[in-house]
């Protein structure tokens, strides 16, 4: 891909998310307003700004590795990974390397945290186990570029504005049963447009979301593709991911079988989807191999334990693989 090419991507990328931004902006600030005229506006706004602030200084990714039973991997433990990690981080002008930590799961999953300040990455032991070196240094790519692009900060304010969106769509929804008596009697006439609008802003929101979402991941895996000059890897790895062992009982008796939602119900694109926009890439792009002579797979160490991990994913803003 040339750099003409890359910057209209970028271009789109970056419309596409003020777009959705906005949209969802509006749908709350029209909620604010027809639950409390001009004062709904501002209270919604206000209390939004505030959560934003207070949720950026809490620390909510120790919590999470906690529940994950994550620990660190040092760079004495898995000193390729933290080789490439450096060289991908320089290249995406990080000023702080992300810190790795091993989820003990067979998953085949990564995520990011936090922000370029103090910047995490965790893998977990199914990750590990079934990538290979060029793989896993693909899958560190995206995450690095969710973390340069600020991802985590972007949907952290489509949550915010959800999450709002539905607290006044229940607060306007109350309102009016309460008031449904006074409005009978009146005889008052309210526009069905409205009570519309109220049952289907939180829906709307969340469909917005998770666009968002689908959006910030064709980015980071358009970036990861440039900062490694390796489309491929990211699209083999992504085949892995899709296609990793399920469950023993969902394999007996549904081999293969995977949930197939909507495009619009997604909070990341369809697999394929994306391996088709890496092939695509590949072709102007010339792979670079910066590994060094060696295996072509890691080895973990012995150190590294083995329990399983107590949580479960999508509690807290962190970008999936």
């Amino acid at each position: 891909m040339n750099s003409r090419s890359y910057i209209n991507r970028k271009w789109v990328n970056l419309l596409q998310t003020l777009l959705i931004i906005a949209v969802m902006s509006g749908i709350l600030a029209l909620l604010g307003w027809l639950v409390a005229g001009k004062t709904g506006v501002v209270w919604a706004f206000f209390t939004g700004i505030a959560v934003l602030i207070i949720s950026s200084g809490l620390s909510s990714w120790s919590v999470v590795l906690r529940m994950y039973n994550a620990s660190p991997l040092r760079p004495e433990q898995v000193p390729v990974l933290y080789r490439d990690l450096s060289v991908i981080s320089r290249k995406a002008g990080l000023r702080n390397i992300p810190v790795l930590f091993y989820i003990p799961s067979q998953a085949v999953n990564a995520f990011s945290m936090g922000n370029r300040k103090s910047p995490v990455i965790g893998v977990t032991k199914g990750l590990l186990r079934t990538l290979n070196l060029r793989e896993l240094r693909a899958v560190l790519a995206h995450e690095i570029s969710h973390i340069r692009n600020n991802d985590i900060k972007i949907m952290s304010i489509a949550d915010v504005v959800s999450q709002m969106t539905a607290l006044l769509a229940l607060g306007g929804q109350l309102l009016l049963i309460i008031n449904l008596p006074l409005i009978l009697m009146e005889g008052y006439h309210i526009s069905w447009w409205i009570i519309a609008l109220l049952i289907l802003a939180p829906g709307i929101s969340t469909v917005m979301q998770m666009a968002l979402s689908r959006t910030r991941e064709f980015d980071a895996d358009m970036d990861a593709a440039m900062l490694t000059k390796d489309p491929i890897g990211l699209a083999q790895a992504l085949s892995k991911l899709e296609y990793s062992a399920p469950g023993w009982l969902t394999g007996i008796l549904l081999p293969r079988k995977k949930a197939d939602l909507p495009s619009i119900l997604r909070t990341h694109p369809k697999t394929e989807q994306r391996i088709d926009r890496l092939i695509s890439l590949s072709q102007d792009l010339e792979y670079e191999d910066n590994l060094e002579d060696g295996p072509d797979r890691l080895f973990l160490p012995a150190s590294i334990p083995g329990v399983k991990p107590r949580g479960r994913k999508g509690i807290f803003n962190i970008r999936f693989f």
